[in-house]
């Protein structure tokens, strides 16, 4: 079983840039699909992006084009580059890990705490 713990959110200003963390322990990563999502208060939660074990990228039409998705299997890390950031954007981001390939975001099955991206001027 892997266990997940995210860091690097704060507050950023709208255009900025943030990277996020996701440091898993318990399991290597290198056979699990991870993926970031994101749940803004009074909305639901919903899935950002993915990265499958052999490093093909999913993203959502949102943040297509502005965050980047990677991975460091050596040393079970998961990034998540998020550029010109919008106030929309402001939300808990939780790293989020499944077995196998990436499929649907109900199939993530592990998640780390979240951590707080807020987006303001």
């Amino acid at each position: 079983e892997v266990h997940l713990v995210e860091s690097g959110g704060g507050l950023v200003q709208p255009g900025g840039p943030l990277r996020v963390s996701c440091v898993a322990s318990g399991d290597s990563i290198r056979t699990y699909c991870m993926g970031w999502l994101r749940q803004a208060p009074g909305k639901e939660r919903e899935g950002v992006a993915s990265i499958d074990h052999d490093g093909t990228t999913n993203y959502a039409g949102s943040v297509k084009g502005r965050f980047a998705i990677s991975r460091d299997n050596g040393k079970n890390i998961l990034y998540f580059q998020l550029n010109t950031l919008k106030p929309g954007d402001t939300a808990m981001y939780y790293c989020a890990a499944a077995w196998g390939w990436c499929e649907t975001w109900s199939k993530f099955a592990y998640w780390g705490q979240g951590t707080q991206v807020t987006v303001s001027s």
